[in-house]
């Protein structure tokens, strides 16, 4: 009852920016704060040997089975290079937040400011991606937030095919060791890559889609909402399910 009455306190905000923006109303977050915060997890996790199973064993991916934590895939991905993009990057972005977390946030690939600072989602968009999440009382420190890649593209471009197959194990690598139990892809290239099938981003929204038992949810990328604020709504949607769906996953 508590998260319905945030839920509804938090889309009278989506209408009182007039669609505009993600900012609750004053007010609206604190008195949220601890109803959003009572998620009691259900143990055990779901096994995640099926994600293992898809990560390569060739050389050099045969060394992740032996990692078993974050912070030392993070080292190896620091030393390790993969593509060309993996020499011209300033800082690996491998991502940030709850090691444990229940919801895993997806984006594409880090930008100009991500590659400054080895932090995904820090720019204008990632400012923006806090706001959504903090609309359905998530904070940044409640998920964890990666890229598919982990170096940046040249002028922001789009990830090729065979960049996003080198780094692809190592996010199937955070999500076995993360586990989360419900994910959230942002763009098109982050759920068509990670669920591995051609659609628009039309086609993919507004449901959840399977990934080895882990829902996920397809929804547009917070730069895009930057260049095109109509599509607010939308995603507004799509989260509200989101969070729906957490909230019945962390109570049954």
């Amino acid at each position: 009852m508590n998260h319905e009455i945030c839920r509804l306190k938090h889309t009278l905000a989506w209408h009182v920016e007039a669609y505009g923006r993600f900012f609750p109303v004053s007010g609206a977050e604190s008195a949220c704060e601890d109803a959003g915060q009572d998620s009691t997890k259900p143990e055990p996790r779901a096994p995640q040997s099926m994600i293992e199973s898809r990560i390569p064993t060739a050389p050099p991916y045969d060394a992740l089975s032996a990692i078993g934590t974050l912070a030392e895939l993070e080292a190896w991905v620091a030393e390790t290079v993969l593509i060309p993009l993996d020499e011209t990057r300033i800082r690996p972005v491998f991502g940030t937040g709850h090691p444990e977390a229940d919801l895993m946030v997806i984006g594409e690939a880090p930008g100009a400011d991500e590659d400054q600072q080895g932090e995904p989602f820090v720019g204008r968009a990632g400012k923006l991606l806090t706001k959504i999440l903090e609309a359905i009382s998530f904070s940044r420190d409640d998920v964890y937030i990666a890229n598919i890649l982990k170096s940046r593209p040249p002028e922001n471009r789009k990830p090729h095919a065979d960049e996003i197959a080198a780094h692809m194990p190592i996010l199937l690598k955070q999500m076995a060791l993360i586990r989360p139990k419900l994910i959230l892809c942002v763009g098109r290239t982050s759920g068509t890559s990670l669920l591995g099938v051609e659609s628009s981003l039309k086609d993919l929204r507004g449901r959840f889609h399977d990934f080895h038992g882990i829902p996920v949810m397809v929804t547009y990328h917070p730069a895009a909402l930057l260049r095109n604020p109509n599509w607010k709504r939308p995603t507004w949607e799509d989260v509200q399910k989101l969070r729906d769906h957490y909230d019945t996953l962390v109570t049954s």
